[in-house]
């Protein structure tokens, strides 16, 4: 039987940063891959493309250029976020598959959220600095802004594959969840056992607040000084997701005052630049965009795309990555990634 044809292309990553050796040896024993070479990229795509069954990674794909992709099934998001540079709609009439495999990294994400948030809360990180400077202090000294995360009033903003990972991790500390997110029926949350509440409530009632959220073409800035202004002393605001929600000038600002404690994984620009000034700003829990990125998580990724791969060639709904849909897709707004 002949080999279908995947076009490999998965830039930032390579095929040895998602496949182990074993599943590696699997793909190519099932399928004849062809790799997009780093330079002449279109003219790759406009000889090869109509011989492909899949493509592996998400390059620009106009109409005019899937029109002649007559035998390709699905196009393998493996950068994790769906990007605004496909017509979506050429392949949903076409019943091409638009997947990515943004599933694999909710679970190491939703950890390092929850670790973070202790660290905050009991003030993890900055004593065991104190300790190494000689300027450690013991006892309750040391406790006198610490506090449980036990009982506290949690706030999700994003209902999606990150907050779904994370909330179950929070219920053995407490059970007062809320969420905000316009895309999910509210019927679903109360389900759940959660409220569902507006921003403003979000902001006001809630201790502990995480952006989970997905970037889109209308929440850009979601979250500014009118929001951020209304936290109450002592509030946590952890940010996870994507830098471009939270207008980050008013979050500097903010937590400027000093009342109010930040972890964020995420940046408006990066790397960060070495001389960047929020590197001096107090109350903020810095981790540089390394929450997902996991060799687990990776490896995770190319079982995934294997496992739809498969699905997919026997005309069956892939499950195990997440499918785009047309409603929701033409909204977003990520950039792609350029660190792994």
């Amino acid at each position: 039987m002949k080999k279908q044809i995947v076009i490999s292309d998965p830039f930032p990553r390579t095929l040895d940063l998602i496949f182990t050796k074993e599943k590696t040896k699997e793909l190519k024993n099932k399928y004849k891959i062809l790799t997009v070479p780093e330079k002449n990229k279109k003219k790759f795509y406009e000889n090869n493309i109509d011989k492909a069954t899949f493509i592996l990674g998400q390059p620009d794909l106009n109409k005019k250029i899937l029109s002649k992709a007559k035998k390709l099934k699905a196009i393998i998001n493996v950068e994790s976020n769906f990007m605004n540079n496909v017509d979506y709609k050429y392949c949903f009439k076409k019943r091409i598959h638009v997947i990515a495999t943004s599933p694999v990294f909710s679970k190491p994400v939703a950890e390092i959220a929850l670790g973070m948030t202790l660290s905050l809360l009991r003030n993890i990180h900055d004593a065991h600095f104190d300790f190494i400077k000689g300027k450690e202090k013991y006892g309750l000294e040391s406790n006198l802004k610490a506090s449980l995360l036990s009982g506290k009033k949690i706030g999700l903003i994003g209902f999606g594959d990150l907050a779904r990972s994370l909330y179950p991790l929070l219920l053995p500390f407490t059970k007062d969840i809320s969420i905000y997110d316009p895309w999910v029926p509210k019927k679903i949350i109360r389900n759940l056992g959660f409220k569902s509440i507006n921003l403003n409530q979000i902001f006001k009632n809630c201790e502990i607040i995480y952006v989970l959220a997905a970037v889109t073409t209308k929440n850009k800035n979601l979250i500014d000084k009118k929001l951020l202004n209304k936290l109450n002393s002592n509030s946590l605001f952890i940010l996870m997701s994507r830098a471009a929600v939270v207008n980050f000038k008013d979050l500097i600002k903010r937590v400027k005052k000093g009342d109010i404690f930040v972890a964020t994984d995420v940046f408006p620009q990066e790397p960060v630049k070495k001389n960047d000034p929020i590197r001096k700003v107090k109350n903020i829990l810095f981790s540089a965009h390394r929450a997902g990125a996991l060799k687990s998580a990776f490896f995770n990724m190319g079982n995934i795309v294997l496992k739809d791969m498969d699905l997919i060639s026997k005309n069956l709904q892939p499950k195990h990555c997440k499918i785009a849909k047309l409603k929701t897709v033409s909204l977003l707004a990520s950039k792609p990634v350029a660190i792994n």
